[in-house]
């Protein structure tokens, strides 16, 4: 099995816990665990006997480190050129459905978001409820460095981030701690690690009468104190602010390029973003615009379009082969700069690569 899945019994009801369970992979995603997820939360929606929902990661190092993007380089490999990987659009289709459960269901869902939380972890903790974030969180979108772009949901959530550290984000993969995820709104609450048993407790003695105060006021009760790290992001948020501000990419990139900074945090986010994919800069920023008045189901159809199409470019396979398959570090990216792509290569990532309606209309 892929997740475990644990009954907490009250008095008033159930707190229904599910452990995404592959801690040596640092319970990163595959299709058969989305599929698992998926099919118990379908199950626990019509139980009038579970009151609210509890994810975690099994280990103590991660709540889930991502996708399973090797899965996705085979299949790219195995597909002819200009034909859809069918295995990587079945994953980004699963994927998106079970966030979009996640962000609309109507109980609620306590994510425990301990450990490492990257890419497709943060689209399954980012929808819950009631998003909790320990000394040990570990948050980023990395997906610069594959040539992949932020999503599961991230053209949403982008939107309501401060300044323009939206951006900075998406085009970094910059680290986030327990006050940064907090600053970003991508979480709620912080409670320190030791707390998850007595707060697991205390879930089940609610009266589940108001079920969301209820549960948001226990978890406050626990002594959800001061984020004992300071947030990187509002440290830096002038600075973010001011690299961000360019009109055109290719200025933001020149900013980067003459940032002079002895800030360890800073500086990866400088490495990262002079040698990421030039093509996820654009995807960033694109991303943003177009998602600007979009509706939360929109956000993930047009994913699952720019995420299809991404599969079937050369970029993003070069990337996971450069990190995880040959792990040599050196990716040959499409393009050199962001200012070699034409806006027609651009348009080509939000044109549907499929005959007929979208897979994720039925939302």
């Amino acid at each position: 099995m892929t997740i475990q899945t644990h009954y907490h019994e009250g008095d008033h009801g159930t707190v229904a816990r599910i452990v995404l369970d592959k801690p040596k992979a640092l319970n990163a995603l595959s299709t058969e665990m989305i599929v698992a997820v998926q099919a118990v939360l379908d199950e626990w929606k019509h139980n009038d006997r579970i009151k609210a929902v509890w994810i975690e990661g099994a280990g103590d190092k991660a709540f889930c480190a991502g996708g399973d993007v090797v899965m996705l380089y085979h299949s790219m490999q195995e597909t002819a050129a200009g034909d859809i990987p069918e295995k990587a659009a079945e994953f980004f289709t699963l994927e998106y459905r079970l966030d979009y459960t996640i962000h609309t269901y109507d109980k609620p869902i306590i994510i425990w978001a301990d450990g490492i939380v990257m890419g497709g972890g943060l689209g399954i903790a980012v929808g819950g409820s009631h998003r909790i974030v320990t000394e040990k969180s570990m948050v980023a979108m990395p997906e610069v460095t594959i040539g992949l772009y932020p999503d599961v949901g991230a053209s949403w959530f982008f939107q309501r981030m401060p300044g323009r550290t939206a951006e900075f984000l998406g085009m970094t993969g910059a680290r986030m701690n327990a006050a940064d995820a907090l600053f970003t709104k991508l979480a709620d609450h912080y409670l320190e690690s030791e707390n998850k048993a007595d707060l697991l407790q205390a879930l089940t003695a609610l009266p589940f009468t108001d079920p969301h105060l209820e549960i948001s006021e226990t978890i406050t009760s626990l002594g959800e104190s001061q984020v004992p790290v300071e947030s990187q992001l509002r440290r830096h948020f002038d600075v973010i602010n001011d690299l961000m501000k360019g009109q055109q990419l290719a200025d933001i990139v020149d900013s980067f390029k003459s940032l002079e900074t002895n800030e360890k945090w800073l500086g990866f986010a400088q490495k990262a973003i002079l040698s990421g994919c030039p093509m996820t800069l654009v995807l960033v920023q694109q991303q943003i615009q177009r998602a600007k008045h979009m509706s939360l189901k929109e956000v993930f159809q047009m994913e699952l379009m720019v995420s299809t199409r991404c599969a079937m470019h050369d970029d993003l396979a070069e990337g996971i082969r450069a990190l995880l398959i040959d792990k040599d570090g050196q990716p040959q990216w499409s393009a050199q700069n962001v200012t070699d792509i034409s806006a027609a290569q651009v348009e080509e990532f939000f044109t549907p690569p499929w005959q007929g309606e979208n897979p994720l209309t039925n939302l």
